[in-house]
């Protein structure tokens, strides 16, 4: 199974807003940089993210992105199912449907192993994505180079 860039920039966005000291909220264009992702991809992230009540995002002066507390304790695994598009892993009844999807056991499979997949995602939180050694990774990030003597 694959993600979507999607679900990835979301996931990776929690993340680093998750170790984000609250007195220093960064912007969309902050955390894209950080992240390494395009800003236009991640605005559009860090609005679905609003939407969800996960961040909160604050514009103007003094303003940013902070983490809701439902954010920090969100399951990983209803994130995912949240993000991603509904529907199959393989589809079966596309422009071309397949010649054995009124008898095929392969689709049931295929769902088992997905629902599988967000099962083991299911007891994961944000907060627990964040655990040594990825947040100290993840604050050091936006840490810019070490000074010069």
């Amino acid at each position: 199974m694959r993600l979507t860039k999607f679900t990835d920039v979301a996931l990776r966005v929690l993340m680093r807003l998750a170790v984000v000291k609250h007195e220093e909220p960064p912007t969309t264009r902050e955390v894209a940089a950080v992240m390494q992702v395009p800003y236009s991809h991640t605005a559009k992230v860090v609005a679905r993210l609003q939407h969800l009540g996960l961040v909160e995002a604050r514009r103007g002066r003094g303003g940013g992105l902070a983490l809701t507390e439902a954010g920090r304790n969100a399951s990983v695994g209803a994130l995912v199912r949240e993000l991603e598009e509904p529907g199959d892993v393989v589809d079966c009844e596309g422009a071309t449907p397949c010649p054995l999807r009124a008898a095929c056991r392969l689709r049931g499979a295929l769902r088992e192993a997905q629902e599988a997949f967000y099962a083991a995602l299911d007891p994961l939180t944000v907060a627990e994505l964040t655990a040594a050694p990825t947040g100290p990774l993840l604050i050091g990030l936006g840490a810019g180079p070490p000074p010069r003597d």
